[in-house]
C-alpha cells in the first residue's frame, strides 16, 4: 500500500520560494539537491515539493494537484480560487504592501483624485475591490510586470503595485499615495483534506511552527548580583520565567531568558545593563515548540 504523501507547491523563482526552502531545511526536512527539476521528494518526510509559477499555484492547489502551498497573501487574494483555499498560518517573512503610487510632481495628491483616472496594476482584483469600497471609478490596466514605467509611457496616471523598501518607486520617480493591502507569506491548504494527509500536515506544521516561533526570539544569558535580580526579571520575564543559576562568585548568578527581537530589543539590552547585568550573551534559537 502506498504511503500517503503531502504535496506542497512553492514559488519556482523568487525570494518567497528561496525563503520557504530555508525554513524547510531548518525544520529538519531533507530536500535533495535539484536543478531545473519541477518536482522533488523529501528524503526523510512524506513530502513532495512542486515548483511552479506564482500565478499557477492557487489553481494547482484548488484542483487537488497539490495539497498546500506557501504563497504571499496578496497572490492568494488576487486569485479567483481563494474561496476554495484556506490560509492557516502567517509565516513572518515576505512582508510587503500593495500601494497606489503616482509620479513625483503629479497633481494627484489623494486617492479620491483617482476618480476617472487610469491606474496600471499587477493586482487588478484587489485594486478593484479597494476602489469599489471607496466609491472611486477608475480605469484599470492589468500589467504582469514593469508596472512602474506605465506613467512615464503615458498609459496610466497612477500605478498599484507591490512595495517592499520603496527603492523601486524612488528609482522610477514615483511616490506612494496609500497602502491598500498588507501582505506576508502564508501557509495555505485546500479545504477538506482526507484524514491521512491531515495527519502528515499536523506533523509538518509542528516542525514549521517551531522554526517560525524561533525566528523572532533570542536566547539571552547574563551575569548579575543577586540584588539586581528583581529589576532584571521585570525587564526579561522570558517565556515563563528566567532560569537562575548560582555562580562560584558569592552572591552572583547567571540569568537565562528568551527575548523577542522586536523594535524594543536593544532598548531592553540597555535597560539590562543599567539594572546591573554584565557579560550579556545574545544567541540565536533554532526551534521553539510551545
Amino acid at each position: 500500500m502506498n504511503q500517503p504523501i503531502l504535496r506542497l507547491a512553492l514559488q519556482k523563482n523568487g525570494r518567497l520560494g528561496q525563503k520557504s526552502l530555508v525554513i524547510l531545511e531548518k525544520a529538519g526536512i531533507d530536500i535533495p539537491d535539484f536543478d531545473r527539476v519541477l518536482k522533488v521528494r523529501a528524503r526523510n518526510f512524506p513530502l513532495e515539493l512542486l515548483f511552479l509559477r506564482t500565478s499557477d499555484i492557487p489553481e494547482v492547489v484548488s484542483d487537488d494537484a497539490a495539497d498546500a502551498c506557501i504563497l504571499g497573501q496578496n497572490s492568494l487574494m488576487e486569485s479567483m480560487h481563494y474561496l476554495e483555499l484556506q490560509e492557516i498560518r502567517q509565516l513572518k517573512f515576505g512582508k510587503c504592501r500593495l500601494a497606489i503610487a503616482v509620479p513625483n510632481g503629479s497633481a494627484i495628491a489623494s486617492v479620491k483624485q483617482l476618480h476617472k483616472k487610469i491606474i496600471a496594476t499587477s493586482h487588478p482584483i484587489l485594486l478593484q475591490k479597494y476602489l469599489y469600497q471607496h466609491h472611486i471609478e477608475a480605469e484599470i490596466i492589468p500589467m504582469n510586470g514593469s508596472v512602474e514605467i506605465a506613467p512615464e509611457l503615458g498609459i496610466a496616471d497612477a500605478i498599484c503595485d507591490l512595495v517592499s523598501s520603496g527603492s523601486t518607486l524612488h528609482a522610477n520617480n514615483l511616490h506612494e499615495l496609500e497602502t491598500i493591502f498588507s501582505s506576508e507569506a502564508a501557509f495555505v491548504v485546500r479545504k477538506n483534506l482526507d484524514a491521512s494527509k491531515q495527519a502528515i500536515l499536523d506533523e509538518f506544521l509542528l516542525r514549521i511552527d517551531s522554526v517560525v516561533n524561533a525566528s523572532r526570539l533570542k536566547s539571552v544569558i547574563m551575569n548579575a548580583h543577586t540584588t539586581s535580580l528583581p529589576a532584571i526579571e521585570a525587564i526579561l520575564p522570558g517565556l515563563d520565567s528566567p532560569t537562575i543559576t548560582p555562580l562560584a562568585k558569592p552572591d552572583w548568578i547567571a540569568i537565562h531568558s528568551v527575548v523577542e527581537e522586536d523594535e524594543d530589543f536593544w532598548n531592553k539590552i540597555r535597560k539590562l545593563k543599567a539594572a546591573g547585568a554584565c557579560g550579556i550573551l545574545v544567541m540565536p534559537i533554532e526551534r521553539v515548540i510551545y
